[in-house]
């Protein structure tokens, strides 16, 4: 799967993998890994399944993934 996704539809996609809506763990890869191009932030599984403090909204979710700067070596 090769997309790009704005950030509403990361928004919607975050929102449905939080909702449980993939069909097994092969969609829910491609899913994730959609996520993880589009936002460049290799850790949203991370935000969505063991976030370090509270629960995080979808748009919560993709704010903190948008804000990701790697660090420069």
């Amino acid at each position: 799967m090769s997309m790009h996704l704005n950030r509403a539809e990361a928004i919607s996609l975050v929102q449905r993998i939080m909702d449980g809506e993939y069909a097994d763990e092969r969609e829910l890869d491609r899913w994730l890994g959609a996520i993880d191009r589009s936002l460049v932030c290799g850790s949203v599984s991370d935000l969505i399944f063991w976030p370090e403090k509270a629960e995080l909204t979808a748009e919560q979710i993709v704010n903190q993934a948008l804000a990701y700067r790697p660090i420069a070596l």
